[in-house]
């Protein structure tokens, strides 16, 4: 599962041999799991599809549970390298949304399919949901942390980039459930709904509501 790697520092021939380990391992499982559901497919048969032993599986991962996550993360570092990388002008949900929008529009065809496959899994297995929210968590203390950075607040005193972090939070993942609900098989869509609904927040919050706006690009 291949990401950006223009800001990547070239990596050494044994390096570079475990990278492709690892991303067959999460490639194979991800598509199996698609396949096969979350619960039916086991580690062994994983291991089998990326052409290494069970041994070398659980050298990279702790379980399958883990994989799903470790799809998770490859979108995680890129979006949180490219928010760190906006402006300081714009206001924080702006460069949000920038971010996400720079993040996805950089990855590959081959990790924008594996995101879109992990996505759907997520939303289909109650345990990978469990998973995902306590991984997102994790995240979105990073998340807290670099917008008060960028503010020049503490986070502790100053509850705005908690506020900022969980409202975009929820906004991306009102977008993941929406998409999935409208059959889960459409890049662009998932994109146009994660932006519309970054976008919508705010306006819902202060703006009366009107109900051809509402409507935006339900199906």
């Amino acid at each position: 599962m291949t990401t950006s790697e223009a800001d990547t520092p070239p990596l050494g021939l044994r390096e570079r041999k475990k990278a492709r380990t690892r991303d067959a391992l999460i490639d194979a499982a991800l598509r199996l799991f698609g396949e096969r559901g979350y619960t039916a497919t086991t580690t062994e048969e994983i291991a089998a599809a990326a052409d290494v032993s069970q041994r070398t599986f659980f050298r990279y991962f702790a379980g399958k549970e883990e994989v799903v996550l470790a799809a998770q993360d490859a979108i995680e570092e890129v979006f949180q390298a490219k928010f760190a990388a906006r402006p300081p002008t714009e206001q924080p949900f702006t460069a949000l949304g920038n971010a996400v929008h720079d993040a996805w529009t950089e990855l590959d065809a081959n990790a924008l399919e594996t995101q879109m496959l992990m996505v759907r899994l997520i939303d289909e297995c109650p345990q990978l949901l469990a998973a995902h929210l306590r991984r997102s968590s994790e995240h979105q203390d990073r998340l807290v942390a670099e917008i008060a950075r960028r503010a020049g607040v503490d986070p502790v005193a100053d509850p705005r980039p908690r506020l900022v972090a969980a409202a975009f939070g929820s906004a991306t993942h009102v977008a993941h459930t929406l998409w999935c609900q409208r059959g889960g098989d459409d890049l662009a869509e998932l994109l146009a709904t994660g932006r519309d609904c970054v976008e919508r927040l705010v306006p819902a919050l202060t703006e009366p509501w009107h109900a051809e706006r509402a409507a935006g690009t339900g199906r």
